[in-house]
């Protein structure tokens, strides 16, 4: 058996034959120690991104390989002329498709492939260094069309965007469930690799069909979930080993929240006296590729603005307190139907909140405020609630609240027709409830200005926080920004407006101004690289390893962790509105309103110092899963797959009838050395005798 193993390893290694420019040495030579075999053969790719599956309560979306992984030969889809290669008229099916960006956008395309297995194994799409100008969103149309609060009870003529479509450009890509896997590569090394290769062995002259070996490509992305969130927990809940292996998880985090002056945490429930001014705004977003959600336009521009607002807001609130509450939330999930606002409003009816709905007097919502010259903010009311005397009432001072603020920033403002319904956002889930006065701040009338909204393409680019080629990191980071100074009058507006919603006194509103220098400060932190010197002072030290070299990923993740959003703007709305206080490490950490930080860096030292915050964490975990709903319609159900291994590799195959020779001659081998085998022990008796000496010998 062991002479079988080898001839047929010496045997594999000669039939293979490898592009030599892939730097992958393919002898062996006695006596020397080689790399495996498999070393030898592929030549794995470093950063992949894929598209994962995802579930909900009545299907599942997005993409997975077979458990072996999925093979195909590769081609370079260089245009749409080409596309009848893949479809029809290439020889060697399947195919591992590589697409360029421009054309992944067209959706129609992926459409097709979807019912094409034979033909289409896989896709890489080689992500772009610009974004396409004429915009691309995978997301839908009408977002979160069920989870809000229009619906066939609350004016059916507004739901499901029968009066505003909010985001057109939304082609609904990402909601689209593929049998094959799809990934996403960086325009780097690996790309280049992967095109020489198809260069060299792929690409047939003359349009002929190119000869073998081939250049191939192996995906793996197996998800262990199928069919429904339902069918997955209960998958779950099944127990028959010591180790029970689990098939997916909720998604979800932690909703982060602080107030103007502490509230009891120890009792929950209703307060006596207290009433609250909700100031909130998300932090999450997504796009088709599991690890790339930057969310500039849709989530970093509204907490960003709402952070500055809470800064601007720190030293008046303590001078001169408002009569009201100030309750800064930044909601979790809530592009997958609004997971940590339900959550909140959840626990806020249940009496497991430090507040419930009769606390609060009014909601301010940031959403997406990135302006850009000759834009408005648009003050976005709900006319079905506003039917209500009272709740009218309310909007009406909020909105001139926000416009005289406006008018002392020179930010315009506008509203849109009252018979416009919300655009997505919280704010609806709390409107579920019960009627409750509030407006939306964006920067849309009557759809979305946003062109990238949840994609890939809704990076910093687009925000245009861009920096001169010559400057270094730090430099970059201390860089002021044209996009900041308007995103600074944006949160200058939105601090005097809470000021003044929350009994604030009007002589108050001069000394209430946004800090330019932290707005572009946290532009470049969450859209360029969290791993800056400010960031690295205001987080302890062990959630240092969290900050990276890249731009903060805003997807939610799920619920066995705080994501790096989360744990950035719980520590930097501690900084922003909190106070530091001289206390030892030790007394710091034993209090429940403290937080022990890393401080600057003074050589090789760090001043720590010990922050005092209202700042808390809570649950951004769907009810439906405490409650074990998992077909609900009132509540998230979103779930996320797990997985084993996500990696992809290229190496040359050869011709099947090479393979069918190859396969033949080592079955032929294995049967020889059987039947050596065989013949040797019958006859080792003849074979391996010698002589014996006689019983009865003596010495």
């Amino acid at each position: 058996i062991l002479f079988t193993a080898i001839i047929l390893e010496l045997w594999s290694i000669k039939v293979v034959d490898i592009c030599p420019n892939l730097n992958v040495v393919f002898f062996c030579f006695a006596g020397v120690n080689c790399n495996s075999v498999e070393k030898k053969i592929y030549v794995n790719l470093n950063y992949t991104i894929p598209c994962v599956r995802l579930l909900n309560a009545t299907h599942q979306i997005g993409c997975q390989s077979s458990l072996s992984g999925d093979v195909g030969v590769l081609h370079v889809l260089e245009s749409e002329e080409n596309l009848d290669w893949v479809l029809s008229s290439g020889q060697t099916p399947p195919y591992m498709v590589i697409l360029e960006s421009a054309l992944f956008t067209r959706y129609s395309d992926l459409k097709q492939w979807k019912h094409l297995p034979v033909r289409v194994a896989g896709v890489v799409v080689v992500a772009p260094s610009t974004n396409p100008p004429e915009g691309f969103s995978p997301h839908h149309a009408c977002p979160n069309e069920n989870s809000g609060v229009y619906s066939d009870s609350y004016d059916p003529a507004l739901a499901h965007c029968n009066a505003t479509l909010w985001n057109p450009l939304g082609s609904g890509l990402s909601y689209e469930e593929f049998d094959f896997p799809i990934f996403s590569l960086k325009e780097d090394n690996d790309t280049q690799v992967i095109r020489q290769c198809y260069q060299e062995h792929n690409r047939g002259g003359n349009g002929s069909n190119p000869q073998y070996p081939l250049c191939a490509m192996q995906l793996f992305s197996h998800m262990s979930a199928v069919t429904d969130t339902a069918t997955c927990m209960r998958r779950n809940d099944i127990n028959f080993s010591l180790s029970p292996e689990m098939v997916c998880d909720p998604l979800g985090d932690y909703n982060v929240w602080a107030a103007t002056r502490p509230l009891n945490t120890t009792t929950k429930g209703h307060k006596m006296f207290e009433s609250v001014v909700i100031a909130a705004a998300r932090l999450d977003s997504r796009s088709f590729f599991f690890d790339v959600a930057p969310g500039a336009e849709s989530a970093a521009t509204g907490f960003i603005a709402l952070l500055a607002a809470a800064h601007a807001l720190r030293n008046v609130t303590q001078a001169a307190q408002p009569n009201r509450t100030i309750l800064y939330t930044f909601f979790q999930g809530e592009t997958f139907d609004y997971i940590g606002s339900s959550r909140m409003v959840y626990e806020m009816m249940n009496n497991q909140s430090v507040v419930d709905l009769d606390n609060i007097h009014s909601v301010l919502e940031v959403g997406q405020v990135g302006l850009r010259p000759d834009s408005k903010l648009w003050l976005h009311s709900d006319p079905v609630s506003r039917r209500n005397d009272s709740v009218n009432q309310e909007v009406v001072k909020l909105v001139e609240n926000l416009r005289l603020a406006a008018g002392t920033t020179g930010v315009l403002v506008d509203e849109p027709s009252t018979s416009q319904p919300l655009p997505p956002s919280s704010f609806q889930r709390f409107l579920r409830a019960r009627p409750i006065p509030g407006v939306v701040i964006e920067n849309h009338d009557s759809r979305f200005s946003n062109r990238y909204y949840e994609s890939m393409f809704d990076n910093a680019e687009y925000l245009n926080v861009t920096y001169p080629p010559n400057l270094t990191p730090e430099e970059q980071f201390e860089q002021p920004l044209e996009i900041a100074k308007a995103l600074t009058e944006v949160a200058t507006t939105v601090a005097r407006a809470l000021y003044v919603q929350a009994g604030g006194s009007e002589s108050q509103l001069d000394s209430i101004n946004a800090d330019p220098q932290i707005v572009s400060q946290m532009l470049y932190g969450f859209l360029v690289r969290s791993n800056n010197s400010w960031f690295q002072q205001v987080v302890p030290s062990e959630l240092a390893s969290h900050l990276v070299d890249r731009p903060t990923n805003f997807y939610v993740g799920v619920t066995q962790q705080s994501s790096e959003p989360t744990l950035l703007v719980q520590y930097l709305l501690a900084n922003l509105t909190g106070s530091v206080v001289n206390v030892t490490q030790e007394d710091c950490q034993k209090q429940r309103d403290y937080m022990w930080v890393q401080g600057a860096a003074n050589g090789t030292v760090r001043e720590s110092f010990c922050v005092r915050s209202t700042v808390h964490l809570s649950k951004a975990l769907s009810p439906a899963f405490d409650l074990r709903e998992y077909t609900s319609q009132d509540y998230s159900t979103w779930t996320e797959s797990r997985w084993k291994s996500i990696k992809g590799r290229i190496f040359l195959v050869a011709s099947p009838d090479l393979e069918k020779l190859t396969l033949g001659v080592g079955v032929g081998v294995l049967l020889a050395s059987l039947f050596l085998t065989y013949i040797i022990s019958s006859k080792a008796d003849i074979l391996f005798s010698s002589g014996r000496e006689p019983a009865t010998a003596t010495y």
